[in-house]
């Protein structure tokens, strides 16, 4: 079996010459986009739908870095501010109005823990998965083989390294869960901060649909 498809189906594999150009194709992409006018929105918006491999109404702000692009799956109106990093070895499937902070990382990437393994040049990638409507915090790290819910918010410097479950709000190192989101929580814009009657209406009807 040769390493492209030895990587594909989860097992441990080299990254040889072939893995290597599908790579450099990710770059040429990347450097295009991560050099492109700052100001051009839709130019910028056009290259993230070229670079991934599913995505509707996606938005990235540059710079940004991954290893594929087309192993990256987001639902609608996925955002990334700056200097997000995705190294999408395996499959990441965000969901729906998903919001990535600055300086996020997800890795599916891995090494072995034993030097002898590790130094063979053998690694891995195992697929993270995230749920509709998800913020991650600034400076976050999401590790391998992780599935964060629906609804769920992730603190600012966590370090995600277990499932979290639906409606919660999570944070740290090891990110845990603090409490869950509920509906009590829908008329606050920050800690006891309350919309106020404008911004209210516009949210009620919103929900309507």
């Amino acid at each position: 079996m040769d390493h492209k498809k030895r990587r594909d189906a989860g097992m441990a594999y080299i990254s040889d010459q072939k893995i290597m150009e599908e790579q450099a194709v990710c770059r040429k992409i990347l450097q295009r986009f991560n050099f492109a006018d700052r100001s051009d929105f839709d130019g910028l918006a056009a290259i993230v739908k070229e670079l991934l491999g599913k995505s509707e109404d996606a938005f990235i702000n540059p710079p940004f870095f991954c290893d594929y692009g087309k192993h990256i799956e987001a639902g609608k109106n996925f955002f990334a501010n700056y200097n997000c990093t995705i190294i999408d070895v395996a499959r990441v499937t965000i969901g729906d109005n998903c919001m990535l902070a600055p300086n996020v990382a997800i890795y599916t990437a891995g090494h072995p823990l034993h030097p002898v393994s590790r130094n063979s040049l053998y690694e891995y990638g195992i697929p993270v998965t995230i749920g509709d409507n998800v913020w991650i915090g600034g400076n976050s790290v999401i590790l391998p083989g992780v599935t964060i819910g629906s609804n769920v918010v992730i603190g600012a410097g966590s370090v995600v390294s277990r499932d979290i479950p639906d409606w919660s709000l999570a944070v740290g190192n090891p990110c845990r869960v603090i409490r869950t989101i509920t509906e009590a929580d829908k008329k606050y814009y920050f800690k006891d901060r309350e919309f106020d009657e404008e911004a209210w209406e516009q949210i009620l009807e919103m929900e309507k649909g």
